[in-house]
């Protein structure tokens, strides 16, 4: 068999997909089970859970309060009687009281403070979206990585079969003297550095997949593999002609990104912070009503019964309380000075936010140019090392190339072939991560 027609066929073998009893995860799967998973977004979704709470305190503050109080007290010595005189003698007295009390007004402090912890809650729960587009992030690049080193791991594997296949050959060129001991010799050695690259990769690839089992919160990467996309499919690599501007992403980017909605809400919420602080100068009005009764006994005197008593000393009351603020050693004052302050901070948080966001976007947009530019070298680069190692193949069975030369132009060829596959992941991983940024799911 022709040395190039056995070369082919390993490749074909080896790109081939084989059938495993074991599930392949999807980049999308590995994104949802993350999302589910992670410890880190689950206590974002308990901060959020925290804000419903708070959201929901301050909305009951609107309503009233009901308490109700017994007292039992025992009085010895000297005391007053029911005769309005004093003598030495023990009383015993109980009562019961009910009472409610309702905030009327209160300077548009529960009103700012409902505003307020909804304002909380809705960042919150951009918090947590954005802890989940961050795994969601860091899960595509573990998922990449393992693509990338799964293609060194075939290429290094392809390496030995064609030098096992080579030294078969030369064996039987050596049994009728038509190759050399030194040239078996070297082919030898050539398949014995291809082992040894093919378990350096091999291990490699079980560390990536350690790497990404660990970011899903797996107990062991045992049995665990991902889905390849399809490298023939070259609608998934055609090379964008322009891509959309670092600006024109920024400006799509700014509308969807949680980490800048969180922000703007929080930047809103300072707002209700001041009206919070400048209640202080409002008086506040509140309705008390409430009701109660008492028994009273003193030894040796005659007394009502019980239940007589509860129900002659039974009573009701209703109020109206208004308390006015005139000097409070100038604490309100410095509430709204501080809450000012808090929103100018705030406002420079927003902006450190969104200059962050537009230098990842531009880190992103020239990583994508770069990518198009490597791809379409990398294709030409994998065609011209396929037609050098044709030609030195030919050279080499016509006895008119060294053994050297011939491995030489095979390693080039495979090694393209490894970059092309690099080039082509590197590139869909850019172009996910562009649409990502304008608001799209991060697939490939």
């Amino acid at each position: 068999m022709p040395i190039i027609v056995f070369i082919l066929v390993v490749f074909a073998v080896s790109f081939a997909q084989p059938a495993h009893a074991q599930q392949q995860w999807s980049l999308k799967q590995c994104c949802d089970y993350a999302v589910e998973h992670n410890i880190t977004i689950k206590q974002q979704e308990n901060q959020k859970r925290q804000q419903e709470i708070t959201l929901s305190n301050a909305k009951n503050q609107r309503l009233p309060d009901l308490s109700g109080s017994a007292s039992q007290n025992f009085s010895f010595g000297r005391g007053l009687t029911a005769e309005n005189t004093y003598t030495n003698t023990n009383t015993s007295s109980t009562s019961f009281s009910l009472g409610t009390g309702v905030p009327l007004f209160t300077g548009f402090q529960i009103p700012n403070n409902i505003k307020l912890s909804q304002l909380n809650l809705e960042a919150a729960t951009q918090d947590l979206e954005k802890a989940k587009n961050d795994i969601r992030t860091q899960v595509a690049q573990a998922y990449v990585q393992i693509l990338y080193y799964m293609e060194v791991a075939d290429v290094a594997h392809r390496q030995i079969s064609i030098d096992s296949a080579q030294v078969a050959r030369l064996q039987s060129l050596l049994a009728i003297g038509r190759a050399s001991e030194a040239e078996l010799a070297q082919q030898k050695a050539t398949m014995a550095q291809s082992q040894l690259t093919a378990t350096q990769a091999d291990n490699n690839l079980k560390l990536a997949l350690l790497a990404l089992t660990q970011l899903l919160e797996l107990k062991s990467p045992e049995g665990f593999s991902v889905e390849r996309p399809d490298v023939g499919n070259q609608s998934l690599f055609k090379v964008q002609s322009s891509l959309p501007t670092p600006d024109e992403i920024y400006a799509e980017a700014l509308v969807v990104k949680p980490e800048v909605q969180a922000q703007q809400l929080r930047l809103r919420a300072t707002e209700n912070s001041i009206a919070i602080a400048r209640a202080g100068y409002y008086p506040t009005l509140s309705f008390s009503a409430g009701l109660g009764s008492n028994y009273y006994k003193t030894s040796g005197f005659k007394a009502d019964g019980f239940a007589d008593q509860i129900k002659n000393n039974f009573s009701q009351y209703l109020g109206l309380n208004l308390s006015i603020p005139i000097f409070n050693r100038f604490q309100t004052r410095n509430n709204i000075r501080s809450a000012k302050i808090d929103r100018e901070n705030q406002m420079l948080a927003l902006d450190n936010t969104k200059k962050s966001l537009y230098k990842e976007i531009q880190q992103v947009y020239y990583n994508a140019v770069a990518a198009n530019q490597k791809l379409t070298s990398s294709q030409q680069a994998s065609e011209s090392s396929e037609t050098a190692f044709r030609l030195t193949q030919a050279k080499y069975e016509q006895g008119k190339a060294t053994i050297t030369e011939f491995n030489e132009a095979k390693n080039n060829w495979l090694r393209s072939e490894s970059d092309l596959t690099q080039a082509r992941y590197e590139y869909l991983y850019q172009q996910a991560l562009i649409q990502f940024y304008r608001g799209q799911e991060l697939q490939f």
